[in-house]
Parts: structure tokens; sequence; C-alpha cells
């Protein structure tokens, strides 16, 4: 019998292009993750990372729940979920005040109001600020601050990351999961997500690009000094490595994706004594033809040569030219276990590379083994960590999270 979620057990939904999943678990107050329980399921209404079919994504959502339910003994209520896609914009600010008189000692109001000076920035009207993300604080000239609430000083400024959203997006978003009986308490840029499960404390400090390879997009954030200062995302993910590889072999996609996931590789020098051919289906009743496995590489290789370099432009844009971070490339996402991945990623971004697995986490190894859910372990510990969550805009979906719970529950019990 499914019991509701204890009030420590957080749940994740990972809303990719090629699935999406779900993660519960229970962070504890060192950030350490133990998964209970997880669901996933083909994503079948989103593309790029946008919601383009409501029903679709609703019945993806629900059949990943409804696994992570009977795993985990519970009802999933709420969850903390993910977001991607072009529309996706970000931007550096600053601002500065005066701190209130008499005492001059910083307080939480005027931590309030330089962070809200900082984001009032013009934006597209068709926008809205998705997350405002303090990098530093400066009190009198005094730089590197990250808690200056406390200190004594006459004049306060933040630098902060702001990312906005479009609206039209994230309304979708809220949609397709209220309309699964859920309520999300949080939607939460999915590289940040990532960067919560995969990153440590040194590579956050020294400098670091971090690169999460999903199905149709590919997210890019860069991390210095303890915090987010770039991010953007990229229109290309693995399924376009999928699509390539079926149509230089002229293979269903089906075929094309246990191809990649079976034999592709990023890099020919790992392919020495290996198997030279690989068996491909055709399409239609044709008989099913052997390809080089060289000649696959090829093709893999070009196109995630041309994701690292799109990267590697996006890292530029947001100032770091040269030298880039020195904490080095992490690769996470389904798509980091491509083999040979990390050696073209060093070669092209000239720093060391690892594939990014969930850190101080344990459970369920499917799932803590697999950079394919970093996104999804991640959102939990954000949810922990960022604190109370943020409710629906305009609270329209929290009235109809509530009115979908209340009818699932009559159908569950009369």
């Amino acid at each position: 019998m499914n019991r509701r979620p204890d009030a420590n057990l957080s749940v994740g939904l990972d809303l990719g292009t090629a699935k999406v999943a779900v993660v519960v678990g229970d962070v504890g107050a060192d950030g350490h993750v133990r998964v209970v329980g997880h669901g996933a399921a083909p994503s079948k209404g989103i593309k790029k990372g946008v919601v383009v079919n409501i029903d679709a994504t609703t019945k993806s959502i629900q059949a990943a729940v409804q696994e992570a339910n009977e795993m985990a003994s519970c009802t999933v209520q709420a969850v903390h979920a993910s977001i991607t896609g072009s529309h996706l914009a970000s931007q550096n600010s600053q601002g500065i005040v005066p701190v209130a008189k008499p005492h001059r000692e910083v307080t939480p109001k005027d931590v309030e109001r330089v962070i809200s000076s900082a984001s009032a920035v013009a934006i597209s009207a068709d926008q809205q600020v998705l997350h405002v993300l303090p990098q530093e604080y400066i009190l009198d000239d005094q730089d590197g601050i990250t808690e200056p609430a406390g200190m004594s000083g006459v004049r306060l400024e933040a630098r902060i990351h702001m990312v906005t959203a479009s609206k039209s997006a994230t309304q979708n978003l809220h949609k397709c999961i209220s309309h699964c009986g859920l309520s999300a308490n949080r939607i939460v840029l999915q590289s940040l997500a990532a960067a919560y499960a995969v990153l440590n404390e040194d590579e956050r400090e020294l400098g670091v690009v971090l690169l999460d390879i999903g199905g149709g997009t590919t997210d890019v954030a860069v991390f210095q000094h303890g915090s987010i200062r770039h991010s953007g995302v990229i229109p290309i993910g693995g399924d376009h490595i999928t699509n390539d590889i079926a149509v230089a072999m002229r293979a269903p996609f089906k075929s094309a994706e246990a191809i990649k996931v079976k034999h592709a590789c990023a890099v020919p020098e790992l392919l020495d004594g290996e198997e030279d051919t690989v068996q491909v289906e055709d399409v239609g009743d044709r008989p099913a033809r052997q390809v080089s496995r060289h000649m696959l590489t090829e093709v893999v290789r070009a196109r995630v040569d041309e994701i690292f370099r799109l990267a590697l432009r996006k890292v530029r844009e947001g100032g770091f030219d040269h030298p880039l971070p020195a904490g080095g490339v992490v690769l996470t996402g389904g798509s980091a276990k491509l083999p040979g991945i990390c050696l073209l990623a060093e070669e092209i971004f000239e720093r060391p590379a690892r594939v990014g697995l969930p850190l101080n986490v344990s459970g369920l190894e499917e799932v803590t083994k697999d950079p394919a859910y970093a996104t999804a372990i991640g959102l939990l510990r954000f949810g922990k960590q960022a604190g109370l969550p943020s409710p629906a805009p305009g609270g329209g979906a929290s009235l109809a999270s509530r009115w979908e719970q209340f009818k699932s529950w009559l159908q569950r019990n009369f």
C-alpha cells in the first residue's frame, strides 16, 4: 500500500528530450542523498527541452512517477522539476545600496534590497525570471564576501547571475505537472541542478565548465570562485548523434540508437584491437548489412566535435576566452557515457575532462552510478539547500494541482 512520502523525502523530475526520469530520495543535512526509488519513461511530448504536446508529456510523467511510486512505496505529490531549451537566457548584473542607518550593520533587509537592485534589469515581455543567483557581495570595496549580513559598512554591492525563461514554456511545464495531480515546488535550470549533483567544492572554486549532454540539448554552465558565472543552452544533443548514424548507415532510428549505445566511440584510437564491423539493420525488408566501425566512429566524432566547439563558443561568450577555467571540463547526462568522449573534450577545450557521476549519494546503483540521472539527483539536493519552495506562477498551477490530487484520491478510494 502506498504511503505519502515522509517530510525528509524529496522528488526530482528531469524532463528530458529522450526520457522523463523521476528520483525519490532522502537528503541529509550534509547534502548526502539516499535514493529510495526511481522511474523512467520515454519522453514523447518534448522537443529540444520544450513541451510540444501536453497530453503526451503528461503521460510520460505519469508513467515515470508510477514506477517511482511502486519502487519507493509512496505516493509522489510534489516535485522539483528541471527546465532547458533555447528559450532560456542569462546575464550577469550588479547593484548597489547604502547600508541602512543607524548602526551601519548589514541586515537581511539590506541584502534583500541590494539583490533587488541588481536584478532590476529590463527583460523581454515574454520572459520571466527563473533564478537570481548571488555571485559575491562587496562591502566598502571589500570583495569576495559570501555572507554580508552582520558585517559593518556603508555601501553594499551585489553581483548576480540572472536566468530568465519563456513564460509560455514554463506555464506549459506547470500544466503537464499539474495534470498528473502533482505540484511543482521549483522549476530549476537543468545545468544548475546537474552541478548540485556532480561538482565538488574545489572545482566550483578553481573554475570548471559543466556540460550536461542530453537527448535534444546540451546545457553549459561555468562556475568559478564558488558560484555560477555563465550559463547557456545549445539545441544539439545525443539524439542528433543517433540521427547522424541513422542517415549515414540507412538504419531506422531505433536501430541507430542501439548501435550508438553498444558500438559507438568518439575517437578512433580506442578501436585498436576491436572488431572491425557492426551489423546494421536495413530499412524495410532488406537484409542486414555489415558496416565499418571506423566509419561509425567518424560519424559520431564529427557530431560530438560540433557539440564541443559550440559549447566552447558559448563559454567564450561569457568572457572566459583565454585561459579557460583551470578546473577543466565535467561531462554529465546520458551522452557522457559515450566511450572516448573525455579524450575529445580534452583535445578541444585543452583542459582535463572527466565524466560527472553523482557525488555523496547512496542507494540504488542503477541511478547513483549513471550520469543520466545526475540532474534528477541534483534537483533533490537543490530543493533541500535552496530553502522553502517557490509557489507556482500566479497560483493557477497550484490550484489545478490540488484539484487533480483530489480527483486522483477519489479514483483510488471510491
